[in-house]
């Protein structure tokens, strides 16, 4: 066995001229024992610290965890986005489906209640046919970047409110949900990827920061107590708004085939949006990212309709299922608008 000792000296308020004697038995060969350091001084220490101070920042330095692996911009989502062919994404159209009960009526009026606030706050206005060279109608493409973050930032919250209750629900049943709970999951996650998508072209100011922090707050809170009630209305009220995305992107699409927006003309996507989408070469132009997210939106239209005429605690997701027979008309998980006749109940979890 070896035995070194070191002396070190330590500064105690009540003990100015004390000595720590440390003895440091190691089991390890002498030359082993003669490779150690000293500890260095509580002064030296205090002196690196001071040296490493970043006074304009008011976060601490830190060092680099090597241990930690670096993020990279390829990481891959657990959810493939479908690939859209140049004919689907340009078949999307305005659409509306008409409230036929009182439930309908509830969900379409909170919807306009939420575009008039939502115009407010985004300075937009929907000019009537004919109307829409007048001034107080224009948008540039920094007003169409400010409707587009805020307008995402809110479709994103609905999925993740379904889908949480429904997995909560699951849960404390002990039973499947028929397959409702990954489809309100991808689409929370989609409608985030085209926030994300729209962060990489504009940096919202502060006052928009504060916007979308107010409006997610009191949004997550009304909607995750109204799904508690009635997710029907919830489904049916998504499906309004999804109708009112695709007007908002089909006028954005309109204004750049007609020159009223040359600065995206020139525009390329971001490379995320490359990936994700899966953009042809041909197509990575800011017109060609809008008709992809606008086919997103279309078919959240159709989910959420479909989901709304659906039996919330007993008829399984139509999306999900596999169908006993494909020759019937069924839903589809492309952008095609497709009804719904009949799937196997005990094929989805």
């Amino acid at each position: 066995m070896n035995s070194l000792t070191v002396t070190t000296p330590i500064r105690v308020a009540s003990l100015p001229k004390s000595y720590l004697h440390l003895t440091v038995r190691s089991y390890a060969n002498a030359a082993a024992v003669a490779g150690l350091r000293g500890t260095p001084s509580l002064a030296t220490r205090h002196r690196q610290q001071v040296a490493n101070k970043r006074f304009i920042s008011s976060t601490p330095q830190t060092k680099k965890d090597s241990s930690v692996p670096a993020l990279h911009s390829d990481i891959k989502s657990a959810w493939t986005h479908p690939v859209y062919n140049d004919e689907q994404i340009k078949q999307v159209t305005v659409a509306h489906r008409d409230a036929k009960d009182w439930a309908d009526w509830v969900a379409l009026g909170t919807v306009r209640v939420l575009r008039w606030g939502m115009d407010l706050v985004t300075g937009y206005r929907h000019p009537p046919k004919g109307r829409e060279n007048e001034a107080k109608f224009r948008m540039t493409e920094k007003k169409w970047l400010t409707r587009f973050v805020f307008l995402e930032s809110v479709a994103g919250v609905p999925g993740m409110v379904g889908g949480m209750l429904r997995h909560l629900r699951s849960l404390r049943r002990m039973k499947r949900d028929n397959g409702w709970i990954e489809t309100l999951l991808e689409e929370a996650y989609n409608e985030r990827m085209h926030l994300l998508t729209f962060l990489k072209l504009a940096e919202p100011g502060l006052f928009m920061r504060l916007m979308v922090l107010g409006a997610q707050g009191v949004f997550f809170n009304g909607f995750f107590l109204s799904y508690l009630i009635s997710p029907r209305i919830c489904h049916r009220f998504v499906g309004y708004l999804e109708e009112e995305a695709v007007i908002t992107y089909t006028r954005a699409i309109e204004e750049i085939e007609a020159g009223k927006l040359p600065e995206w003309e020139k525009v390329e996507a971001p490379d995320m949006a490359v990936r994700y989408w899966k953009m042809p070469e041909n197509q990575q132009t800011m017109k060609d990212l809008l008709l992809y997210i606008r086919a997103d939106e279309a078919k959240h239209r159709e989910v959420n309709h479909t989901l709304g005429n659906l039996n919330q605690t007993v008829d399984p997701n139509p999306y999900t299922a596999k169908i006993k027979d494909p020759a019937k008309a069924c839903v589809s998980k492309g952008i095609e608008n497709l009804r719904s006749t009949g799937w196997e109940r005990h094929e989805v979890l």
